[in-house]
């Protein structure tokens, strides 16, 4: 009988000064008694590509097949992963409709990628509302966004100098 997969509780948060701006991403996992934090930031990128970026992180720091409960404070995260419009959205090539395309499709496309690799469920938070975990992503996205020497975010940058900005 092949072991249960491992259960891990990863809260994310992601933060920008100025939108587009220097922007951060806090993570904790927790599993069992083991805690782990990330945190990370770029020079010019956008609040939703941060809560993006986050649950990217975390899933990606994974190291074998889990069962994960993912809470994040972003509804531009959760909805669209809780719903299954996520889904639709890379079925359709990225399309919303005939005329608009989805924004930031490049990280939706590896969350999608890195949530295949395990059995992921998404739950909405309220921001700033007390829940311990939640405050601590936040501590540690707003610390990353204020790091100085941030690395770009190639994918933004280099859209939002073509005029097709991905946020």
């Amino acid at each position: 009988m092949p072991d249960a997969p491992t259960q891990v509780t990863i809260y994310t948060d992601g933060a920008c000064l100025g939108n587009p701006g220097p922007g951060g991403y806090g993570v904790v996992l927790l599993s069992g008694a083991h805690r782990k934090e990330l945190a990370g930031g770029y020079r010019k990128t956008t609040n939703n590509r941060m809560e993006l970026m986050a649950a990217i992180v975390a899933l990606r720091s994974l190291k074998h097949r889990c069962k994960v409960t993912l809470h994040t404070d972003s509804r531009y995260v959760a909805d669209p992963m809780i719903n299954g419009r996520a889904k639709v959205w890379r079925a359709n090539g990225w399309k919303l409709d005939r005329r608009k395309t989805a924004k930031n499709a490049d990280l939706w496309a590896q969350l999608l990628d890195e949530c295949d690799k395990h059995d992921v469920t998404f739950q909405w938070v309220r921001g700033h509302a007390g829940d311990k975990e939640n405050e601590r992503c936040d501590a540690l996205s707003v610390a990353a966004a204020n790091a100085r020497d941030l690395p770009a975010d190639e994918a933004f940058e280099e859209g939002a100098t073509r005029g097709e900005g991905l946020f």
